[in-house]
């Protein structure tokens, strides 16, 4: 068949959408979407007889044009958040999405998306209250701060903490405590972007309490501590605490700010983790401002969290970046309902995700590894040796950077003892209806199943 042939068997877009073969992807689709759908079927058809003087595979017959069209509105419809295992052995790996949300955060998001809520609403006075109000009670409760509000996140609270109390003045900060978080979000261009001018005191790795006295001046605004969570310093150190500067920073009447980052609201080494600086023990420490993130340890939603002082929580609360730095009503909900979550804290480690899966023990980890083995060498075949190992898990999002917590992992390593082969495995897994997410090391793809529990959920994405 010449090639003005083939088009003249190309069907037209009206015909087939009568097609008794269309008739379930009309229902599913629409009109509209089909017809937009098939017109761009139809030019990649006529190309295609262009480039190869025949017809696409699929062109065959309106079943064949139908199974293409329902292919094409299928991903078309796929969301670009999709659930994916993690078994990378990060627990908060910020490209994963950080903390998993607890059900009772689940619950209230689908309630808040559901219809109208008290965002802005007073149902005792009938009249206008404040979003961040609900949140403010909890993190009193919590910490015993006077007062906190919150915005989306926590580089956002840091923002705004400096731009309500330090702009057009001077922040004195420890050079050891200059650091970098993800996306090259320095702390020193935050200052700079918040007006404020950076005094950088010490030395990279010491830092004693003459440095800040020495430093303050007329134009000091803020005392400020910024605790290193995304990496350590180590040997020949030295540092100021919250509870040393407290009566420096009162003798001169300025603010003592701690950005904490992580988030820790209970103690963790309670739960045979590294402990963690919690936020209530550097306010009863002296700290006017704390800082923290909602999504890290706390395991809520992305969110930045300000407590402390009343009088400087109003302060920020009235700052123009606020409006434009707060939380939706479907944040807050998350986040209130998870920070309900630690009011019955004998019952945390079952209800909030991130901490029962901080503290999954590597025997539990290893015995699901020993149930998963057979599964996963049936997925990945004869050219794969599939061991159990031990290895080390990380907290992630810069917490706690050099602890490791013990765990246990599938190793795939090709037989042909070719990275290709192993890439192409990566890739073929990434590929899969519900993604799974390893890493690859040491010549073999490391599967850790610290973040693993739905096991009968893995094992179905590996069924013909």
């Amino acid at each position: 068949m010449d090639t003005r042939s083939l088009y003249t068997t190309l069907p037209q877009a009206d015909r087939l959408l009568h097609s008794p073969a269309m008739v379930a992807i009309l229902a599913q689709h629409g009109h509209q979407a089909c017809l937009s759908a098939l017109r761009t079927l139809l030019d990649d058809a006529r190309a295609h007889i262009r480039a190869h003087a025949a017809l696409p595979d699929w062109a065959h017959g309106d079943e064949g044009w139908a199974m293409q069209l329902s292919r094409y509105l299928d991903a078309q419809q796929q969301l670009a958040l999709r659930p994916v295992f993690n078994l990378t052995g990060t627990v908060l790996h910020t490209n994963l999405g950080r903390a998993i949300q607890a059900e009772a955060a689940v619950a209230a998001v689908s309630a808040a998306m559901r219809g109208a809520v008290t965002l802005e609403y007073d149902l005792d006075g009938a009249g206008r209250g404040h979003r961040d109000t609900a949140i403010s009670e909890l993190i009193r409760t919590l910490t015993g701060a006077e007062a906190a509000c919150v915005v989306n996140n926590n580089a956002a609270a840091v923002l705004i903490t400096l731009s309500a109390l330090g702009a057009g003045r001077e922040v004195i900060v420890s050079r050891g405590e200059l650091v970098e978080i993800g996306g090259a979000f320095r702390m020193p261009d935050v200052m700079r972007q918040a007006g404020c001018t950076l005094a950088e005191v010490g030395a990279t790795n010491r830092t004693h309490l003459k440095d800040y006295a020495g430093a303050i001046g007329a134009q000091t605004a803020l005392l400020m501590k910024v605790h290193t969570s995304n990496y350590a310093i180590q040997g020949f150190t030295k540092s100021v605490s919250e509870a040393e500067l407290v009566p420096l920073a009162r003798e001169h009447g300025i603010p003592l700010v701690t950005d904490l980052g992580s988030g820790a609201l209970i103690d963790l080494a309670a739960y045979g983790l590294p402990a963690e600086p919690m936020p209530q023990a550097m306010l009863a420490a002296g700290a006017d401002i704390v800082t923290f993130s909602g999504d890290k340890l706390l395991g809520g939603p992305q969110a930045g969290i300000i407590a402390g002082s009343k009088a400087l929580i109003d302060r920020i609360q009235s700052h123009p970046l606020k409006r434009a730095l707060r939380c939706d009503k479907l944040t807050l909900a998350a986040l209130e309902a998870t920070l309900r979550l630690y009011l019955q804290p004998d019952l945390l480690p079952q209800r909030l995700p991130t901490l029962r899966l901080l503290t999954r023990t590597a025997h539990a980890i290893r015995e699901a590894a020993q149930r998963l083995q057979p599964v996963v060498q049936a997925a990945a075949g004869a050219g794969f040796e599939v061991k159990v190992e031990d290895c080390a898990s990380q907290i992630g999002s810069g917490s706690l950077p050099v602890d490791r917590l013990p765990s246990a992992a599938l190793t795939l390593t090709p037989r042909d003892g070719k990275g290709s082969t192993l890439v192409a495995l990566s890739d073929a897994w990434r590929a899969l209806p519900h993604p799974v997410i390893g890493r690859i090391g040491d010549g073999r793809l490391w599967l850790d199943l610290r973040c693993l529990e739905d096991e009968t959920a893995f094992s179905a994405n590996f069924a013909p």
